[in-house]
């Protein structure tokens, strides 16, 4: 399973906030690539990086952070939050994303994230499942929309999706523990052999004896975010994880 650490960027610095409430904004570190490169340093290979400013507003904003973090560290990055257009996608890659994720343009306008999907194929292009009771939730979780979470994703598997993010907002920032029994249920209603979807867990995470248990039940990666910056898992756990696997 892979370690997945979030930076979450608003105003060019790192925060984190909970359950997607813009209000509940903590500022973390004034400077993101200080803290991707304290990840790389420990072993860690990948990063979630969202930009916030870009999922409330209508085109991606954050990207000269991303272009630094990818030009300055060996990091492998997917890049999410306001990619609304095929110019945003372009800047993204062209940024250094090694992957994107699509939520609310999957929701709003799926004929675009269909012909990303046929542009640049099922490794760069990730499926942003986030919802709140089983309810796909849209732009920086602002909007709850009226599609069911299990049906969309099996809906966008028949188009090619091979990673899904799913974030249960209910648990984002939390601390509570992730959704082990929401990643169970769709791991059941997506395995088609070969076909199954990836799945990466995502919100929650809050001790790391729930690392071993999501990769048991069979998630390919977790997003891992307020945890570390409270202290809760340290980076020297993530790095023995890893070696270990």
């Amino acid at each position: 399973m892979r370690i997945i650490p979030a930076i979450d960027i608003i105003d060019g610095k790192c925060v984190r906030l909970s359950k997607g409430d813009y209000s509940t904004k903590k500022i973390y570190n004034e400077n993101p690539l200080e803290v991707a490169k304290e990840f790389e340093a420990h072993g860690i290979n990948y990063l979630h990086l969202v930009d916030l400013d870009g999922a409330k507003s209508k085109e991606i904003v954050n990207h000269k952070v991303l272009e630094k973090i990818a030009t300055q560290t060996g990091l492998k990055i997917d890049f999410g939050g306001g990619l609304k257009s095929d110019k945003d996608l372009e800047i993204a890659f062209e940024s250094g994303a090694n992957q994107v994720t699509g939520g609310s343009i999957a929701v709003k306008d799926p004929d675009t994230f269909i012909s990303w999907l046929e542009k640049y194929g099922s490794e760069k292009i990730i499926l942003g499942a986030d919802a709140n009771n089983e309810k796909v939730a849209i732009s920086g979780w602002q909007e709850e929309s009226s599609k069911k979470l299990i049906p969309f994703i099996q809906k966008y598997q028949q188009k090619g999706v091979k990673y899904v993010i799913c974030t249960d907002i209910s648990k984002d920032g939390m601390l509570e523990g992730p959704s082990f029994d929401l990643y169970r249920k769709i791991l059941e209603y997506t395995s088609e052999g070969n076909n199954g979807i990836k799945l990466i867990a995502s919100g929650g995470i809050s001790t790391f004896d729930e690392l071993p248990r999501l990769a048991e039940i069979g998630c390919e990666g977790t997003i891992i975010g307020k945890a570390i910056y409270e202290g809760r898992i340290s980076l020297q756990q993530l790095e023995k994880f890893i070696i270990n696997q």
